[in-house]
């Protein structure tokens, strides 16, 4: 399988990048010695375009490691979703919304290219696990980290790729538990990426 690890993170001053750099680091040394072929791109590197569009194409799967920065991914990722995937609605990624004036019956979002493929989400908060998918909980109200991310799933499904479970990294900055987060993650790499 090829696999397309995108590193989102963006160095802040109380966050250099170290976990997400390392997880990055262990996903492509675990799922090489599993055989897969890895490439990968980094937001804190400059990129060409159409490159990573041929990136996106070549891979059956596509890894997006990523911080958590109010709520969503980081201005420097969501620069590179402006950039290379308004780009590859050309026809590359989609052909645009998948509507056209001459049929208004086909629903919006359809026009996506990479049915078969797959996309899995890793993801670093400060926040707690206990912060999600409870009621009670002030800030999320029950919601869980899947629907904190809708947006960013539907900018995957708008390609027409397919889902693998989320994985977590929670509390990285007050309760760290990191030896017990790479044992999470290489056990979750090798339950959605096996042969």
């Amino acid at each position: 399988m090829n696999i397309f690890i995108l590193n989102a993170h963006q160095p802040y001053p109380f966050s250099e990048g170290k976990l997400n750099q390392s997880l990055v680091e262990r996903a492509t040394t675990h799922l090489e010695a599993k055989g897969h072929q890895i490439q990968h791109s980094s937001m804190t590197e400059s990129y060409d375009v159409e490159t990573e569009i041929e990136k996106h194409l070549w891979a059956d799967s596509i890894l997006l490691q990523s911080p958590v920065n109010w709520m969503g991914v980081p201005w420097s990722f969501k620069k590179y979703m402006d950039e290379v995937y308004s780009s590859g609605m050309m026809g590359q990624l989609c052909a645009g919304d998948g509507r056209s004036r001459n049929d208004a019956a086909k629903q919006y979002g359809t026009g996506g290219t990479l049915e078969g493929k797959s996309y899995m989400l890793s993801l670093t908060f400060n926040a707690p696990k206990e912060a999600f998918d409870d009621p009670d909980q002030f800030l999320f109200q029950g919601k869980s980290v899947d629907d904190l991310f809708f947006p960013i799933h539907m900018n995957f499904r708008f390609f027409n790729m397919s889902p693998l479970q989320t994985f977590c990294c929670y509390d990285v900055m007050k309760n760290p538990d990191i030896e017990t987060d790479f044992k999470r993650f290489e056990a979750h790499l090798e339950s959605q990426y096996s042969l």
